[in-house]
């Protein structure tokens, strides 16, 4: 499949990347070198699977399904039957547009905060927040990315 084609996988860099879909092609608008950004994210998290850049209706209907939660957030993993991250577009935006972040940059973050749950690091008690959180700021800070728990 052509990698500039939305419709389906595009494989960013090698064969040791997580192959990455773009499910909804809006996120070409907010994220310039998408494959790039989420590639080099990915890389530096050693995630495997796939990377599923969504829109907020795919992520409601899946929360929905699978967690009970009948509203999109910003990500889910899935372990079986392969690993997977699915993001959600409008969830991404507006919290970066929070937070005084561009989308890119919450996108990168959010690939390594997927990838670290699907190795097993969650976020429910507070050692564990502040632990993932650390994994977090040292992933990004490889790939030249700033601390995301640090107001500017």
């Amino acid at each position: 499949m052509d990698p500039g084609d939305s419709s389906g996988p595009a494989q960013a860099g090698n064969a040791d990347v997580a192959t990455i879909i773009v499910a909804d092609p809006a996120w070409r608008r907010y994220v310039p070198r998408l494959e790039a950004t989420v590639a080099r994210a990915a890389r530096a998290a050693d995630t495997v699977g796939t990377i599923v850049l969504a829109d907020d209706a795919v992520v409601r209907r899946l929360n929905a399904l699978h967690r009970r939660r009948n509203k999109p957030t910003n990500v889910l993993t899935y372990e079986y039957p392969e690993p997977e991250i699915v993001l959600a577009l409008g969830v991404v935006r507006r919290e970066a547009a929070a937070a005084g972040r561009s989308v890119a940059r919450h996108l990168a973050h959010l690939v390594v905060h997927g990838s670290l749950h699907l190795q097993g690091l969650d976020h429910h008690h507070p050692g564990e927040a502040r632990a993932m959180e650390m994994a977090e700021s040292r992933i990004l800070h490889t790939i030249g990315m700033p601390n995301p728990w640090r107001r500017a």
